[in-house]
């Protein structure tokens, strides 16, 4: 059962999406966001994270519906941009145009369609002096004035009581100093689990499925990898153009273009020439 449970999810994901993708950890998260409702059950919560898989178009974390009632959008971020704002409404619209869909609602009709209140949040990890309880799209992007729509999305910054939302912002921090001692190395990603676990952090969660949480943290690790190494192969590829025309126009001797590029040694760019004018032979 163990094996057939961690099938379903994919290694790509996120800590926070892979989490949250179990009800039992989203029914504690919808707990913590509205702690005056006891009522409400796990078979209530439906999953509505907005995911593209085969095309470059706009996803989300998380996103879930309480009934008919709630509409939550949340996110994890670790980097302070106001355009998440942004992002928060176009995750809303989305979201809004796949729940009118599934219930096969006429919006052109004129008969009122039920419509589940929105809730934005942003879980934010990373670290910062001035932490506003909300952001508006009137207020950081027009000035505070009137228009046609506003957004407000509310920041979370911490949980309370050792609920699941201060589990994981604490899980985030540990494994934040782990990754300063050790680097992007397994040694940090189980270092992070074991601590947590002994803190009582995420504990069930991370002892039920460590192996996964290890080969999808370590997957995270070897995509930055590869994209790093992508934009260097990027870099060079243009430097190499770059200094291509300029051997070409024969105005700069090596030592001259080397002053350019200080990444690159004048040997190297000996290499380039000698490329260039072999190629042009």
């Amino acid at each position: 059962m163990e094996k057939t449970d961690i099938a379903k999810y994919t290694i790509k994901d996120s800590v926070f999406t892979n989490l949250f993708q179990d009800k039992k950890y989203l029914i504690q998260l919808y707990r913590a966001l509205h702690p005056e409702d006891t009522e409400t059950t796990e078979d209530e919560l439906k999953d509505i994270t907005i995911k593209n898989i085969l095309v470059d178009a706009c996803y989300n974390d998380l996103g879930f519906t309480v009934g008919d009632k709630i509409m939550i959008l949340t996110e994890a971020q670790t980097t302070w941009t106001m355009n998440i704002i942004i992002r928060a409404l176009m995750y809303l619209v989305q979201s809004y145009h796949e729940y009118f869909e599934r219930r096969n609602d006429n919006l052109y009709g004129s008969k009122k369609v039920k419509v589940p209140k929105p809730e934005l949040y942003v879980i934010f990890t990373g670290k910062r002096v001035n932490k506003p309880e909300y952001v508006s799209l009137s207020e950081e992007f027009f000035n505070g004035e009137e228009c046609a729509i506003d957004v407000k999305v509310k920041m979370i910054y911490d949980g309370k009581d050792n609920d699941i939302i201060s589990q994981y912002v604490a899980f985030t921090k540990v494994y934040d100093e782990q990754i300063k001692l050790y680097g992007r190395t397994r040694e940090a990603v189980t270092n992070t689990i074991n601590i947590c676990k002994d803190r009582d952090v995420l504990k069930e969660y991370l002892s039920s499925r460590e192996k996964e949480v290890v080969d999808m943290m370590m997957t995270l690790f070897d995509e930055e990898q590869v994209m790093r190494a992508y934009v260097e192969s990027e870099k060079k590829e243009a430097e190499k153009g770059t200094i291509g025309r300029m051997l070409q126009k024969g105005k700069l001797t090596v030592d001259e273009i080397a002053d350019y590029f200080p990444d690159l040694s004048v040997e190297e760019i000996m290499e380039i020439k000698k490329e260039l004018f072999q190629t042009t032979v």
